[in-house]
């Protein structure tokens, strides 16, 4: 394991737990913007809960690396998903860049947990 993949994967994870626990406790600014894409409470809370599971498969994959290659898979998807509602509700993209970030950075961090898989 390279510390650029560890460095890298402990910011991911950072990034998507800070935005898991967000949408897990309500948040104002999240959820407004949320309901703004669409996207139910119900929808927010399981994107919530599974934005805290992506972030702490990538931590634990930096020792359990199937793990860590399964939840960054899951991230990108979740993003790709993302990107879907920002694009359904013809949001601009300076309100889709966090996502797309988060897209990126995602694939990122799998592409160097495949590459020293």
């Amino acid at each position: 394991m390279t510390i650029t993949t560890i460095i890298l994967s402990a910011l991911l994870m950072l990034a998507f737990l800070g935005a898991g626990v967000g949408k897990l406790r309500r948040a104002e600014p999240v959820t407004g913007t949320l309901e703004g894409l669409g996207v139910t409470p119900g929808l927010q809370q399981l994107v919530g809960a599974l934005e805290v599971l992506g972030a702490l498969g990538v931590l634990i994959g930096l020792w359990l690396q199937p793990l860590g290659i399964l939840a960054a898979v899951g991230l990108v998807l979740m993003m790709i998903g993302a990107i879907i509602f920002h694009v359904r509700a013809h949001d601009t993209v300076k309100n889709s860049v966090g996502a797309l970030v988060l897209l990126a950075f995602s694939g990122l961090v799998l592409s160097l947990q495949l590459v020293i898989a």
